[in-house]
């Protein structure tokens, strides 16, 4: 009988001066007026990478890092995409005499 491996994501709170300096330095560089609300580390098949998240005022976003500090992605932005499509009316429009 063959079982199926299933593997979820190890998530970790960790401390926002437990982070690497690589992070806050990029936080501090990129995300100037931002501040740092929190931070996870997730261990997925062996790979782990940082969760942070900035605020500045009402916005707020999740930054990628990977396990020495370098930044990979605005996960905000990347949620918060929107697919651009080309809708045809259902109605032709009408036509002035």
């Amino acid at each position: 009988m063959m079982g199926a491996l299933v593997v979820n994501a190890q998530r970790t709170p960790v401390k926002v001066v437990e982070l690497q300096k690589a992070i806050t330095d990029n936080v501090a560089k990129d995300y100037v007026g931002f501040t740092i609300k929190e931070a996870t580390k997730v261990v997925e098949n062996n790979i782990v990478t940082y969760e942070v998240v900035v605020a500045k005022g009402t916005t707020q976003e999740t930054l990628l890092y990977d396990k020495v500090g370098k930044f990979l992605e605005n996960l905000t932005l990347k949620a918060d995409t929107v697919e651009k499509k080309d809708v045809k009316p259902t109605t032709p429009p009408a036509i002035k005499k």
